[in-house]
């Protein structure tokens, strides 16, 4: 299956740069470009990609507000933010918006290519670097009190399940501490984001920090 990809930059070289590598994989195609927030909103409701690669500073109406207004169009839009700037705010706000995957534009074109990948399926992406900020703004803004929808309706396996994708963990590391297959780990992801209304892995992290299940340094 092709998946189809929409690139909002406000800088022609890069989005002609992004265009080339990933057109040059088999089961990518860019199917739409856009040079602001706004364009890519339009570009959005007009081509319904299954990713958009999505920079963060752009005139008209920026990364994160165009992802916020993306995601409320379709809750299942997976937004994969690019930038130059590693800084606190754009994680979290980012990710509060409804982005997936938060990757650093200075990183090989291979990592991009294997990060909308990652993204279409489903899975969340945060670079070692990002997954540290997030955590320390998580422990400096306040915990949310009131327990989130379908929290009490995990089993207990699930929630350790939830814990460990909140400390990082990939599935074959969840499913090598708990001693089981990496299919039933794939099970229980997908039951624990039926149960809370999820999209993806991504949006579990941010519930689970703010929910005060899983605490900064807890891991």
């Amino acid at each position: 299956m092709t998946i189809r990809i929409v690139i909002a930059d406000d800088q022609a070289l890069m989005r002609g740069g992004f265009k080339m590598i990933l057109d040059a994989e088999d089961d990518l195609e860019v199917v739409g470009e856009a040079m602001d927030g706004a364009d890519a909103v339009r570009a959005f409701e007009r081509l319904h990609p299954d990713v958009v690669v999505m920079d963060v500073r752009m005139p008209v109406m920026d990364g994160i507000e165009a992802t916020r207004r993306i995601t409320t169009i379709d809750r299942n839009a997976k937004v994969l933010i690019l930038t130059t700037f590693d800084l606190d705010e754009y994680v979290y706000d980012a990710l509060r918006a409804g982005a997936s995957g938060f990757l650093l534009k200075d990183r090989p074109p291979e990592e991009l290519v294997s990060a909308v990948r990652i993204v279409a399926s489903g899975d969340a992406l945060l670079a070692p670097s990002i997954t540290r900020r997030l955590v320390a703004e998580f422990a400096r803004r306040p915990q949310r009190l009131d327990a989130p929808q379908g929290l009490d309706e995990l089993t207990d396996r699930e929630r350790e399940v939830l814990v460990l994708m909140a400390n990082g963990a990939s599935n074959a590391e969840i499913a090598s501490q708990l001693f089981v297959a990496e299919t039933t780990v794939k099970t229980h992801v997908g039951h624990v984001l039926q149960k809370l209304r999820l999209r993806d892995r991504a949006q579990a992290v941010v519930l689970a920090y703010e929910s005060g299940l899983v605490r900064p340094g807890s891991a």
